[in-house]
């Protein structure tokens, strides 16, 4: 493909502040779409959005260089970039007169290089906010995260601490950080952890925490956690369609195979009707051995993915009349943790068998995800249909 224009580096300053929330400024603030965002606005693509996830890291210099490059030298037209990170921190000045927003700043990209960048070579821009895992937040406000009986704050095995999804003030950060991110030209704002922790069902008598306005409600803790879940995403996009922005929401691949996903609160079908776009994580690698009647599903990435997508497609049609863009992640990485002979080299050919399997679904949407943003080369993101597995049929006689 020929490109665009050639891409401009992005130079980095440290910016540091103080101080506590101040949400009834911000959200005045935030009421109408700003002149910045209009001004660095691009187009929906036309093809569908097709993206890679992106850090602050790679935004800078020869690196930020050559994934310009590599996307307009194929058919992706998109980046997901961490505007708030798995630790807390926002990485990227907004211009937010939100305080606490500005202490949680850290070392930043130029804003206006990177959305100057981004229009010229027309890309699009999605905003990825890491929502409820947050230790930056849990260790500042200990009261809006859980403790432990002797009142220090949890943490998973990992050493990541999360916050209240319970909490209103836990809401009103994040919303108000992804309302800076749209009015700085994000696209669209995608929520990731939108959840409380793994096997919060089996540890949440023990840990202290505010349970909100579920306080004495006698209502079942699942229900409470899979509701609390859905309206922080009903609030948060009814928000940001004021500003003209699409809310969307990653969440685990299983969540589309049970019911409710009882410890996290994700609940697929409730989620999908509440936000624009839903991001299910397919990677092959996260399934288990014999899901779906895989033996080692990441030795066949095709077969995963097109087992997972007539299961998305079941629990969609059973959602509400809302029908999200479903826009899955895909695996762009080698799983060698999980051992010999349960995983493979994912190249070229691995990458595009994930793709095919979305394009004979009739999905044209994906995003691909690689820690170390070293993406795959040879890949044709833009495959014909081999097969018509759309349930055409099978929705024409229901």
């Amino acid at each position: 493909m020929k490109r665009w224009l050639t891409a401009l580096a992005v130079s980095v300053l440290v910016l540091s502040a103080c101080g506590t929330t101040d949400d009834s400024k911000s959200d005045k603030q935030h009421s109408a779409k700003s002149e910045q965002a209009k001004k660095n606005e691009v187009k929906y693509p036309k093809d569908g959005v097709k993206g890679i996830y992106v850090t602050p890291n790679s935004l800078k210099d020869k690196k930020f260089d050559e994934l310009i490059d590599f996307i307009n030298d194929t058919d992706l037209n998109t980046m997901v970039i961490d505007v708030k990170d798995d630790s807390g921190n926002i990485t990227i000045n907004l211009n937010s007169d939100n305080k606490l927003i500005q202490k949680n700043t850290q070392e930043s990209v130029n804003l206006k290089k990177l959305m100057k960048t981004l229009k010229q070579n027309h890309i699009y821009s999605i905003a990825r906010i890491v929502t409820f895992k947050d230790s930056k937040l849990a260790e500042e406000h200990p009261e809006w995260s859980f403790k432990k009986k002797d009142g220090e704050v949890w943490e998973s095995d990992g050493g990541d601490k999360f916050i209240n999804p319970f909490s209103k003030k836990v809401w009103d950060y994040n919303i108000n950080v992804a309302k800076a991110a749209a009015n700085a030209g994000f696209q669209e704002v995608q929520f990731d952890y939108v959840r409380f922790p793994e096997g919060f069902e089996n540890m949440d008598t023990e840990l202290s925490y505010s349970n909100g306005k579920y306080k004495g409600d006698d209502t079942d803790h699942t229900q409470q956690r899979v509701e609390t879940i859905t309206d922080f995403l009903k609030t948060a996009r009814k928000s940001l369609h004021k500003l003209d922005v699409k809310t969307g929401a990653d969440v685990f691949g299983y969540s589309a195979t049970v019911e409710e996903a009882p410890g996290i609160g994700q609940s697929f079908p409730k989620i999908a009707g509440n936000v624009d776009v839903i991001s299910s994580m397919v990677y092959p690698s996260h399934w288990s051995p014999n899901d779906f009647g895989i033996a080692h599903p990441d030795l066949e990435p095709y077969k995963t993915v097109d087992k997972y997508l007539d299961r998305e497609h079941d629990v969609l049609k059973k959602a509400s009349k809302h029908q999200p863009q479903s826009r899955p992640w895909l695996q762009d990485f080698t799983a060698s943790y999980l051992g010999e002979g349960n995983y493979k080299e994912y190249d070229a050919q691995a990458v595009q068998d994930q793709i095919q399997a979305l394009k004979d679904h009739g999905i044209n949407e994906f995003l691909l995800w690689d820690a170390s943003n070293e993406y795959t080369k040879g890949v044709d993101y833009s495959p014909a249909q081999k097969e018509d597995k759309t349930h055409k049929d099978k929705d024409d006689n229901k």
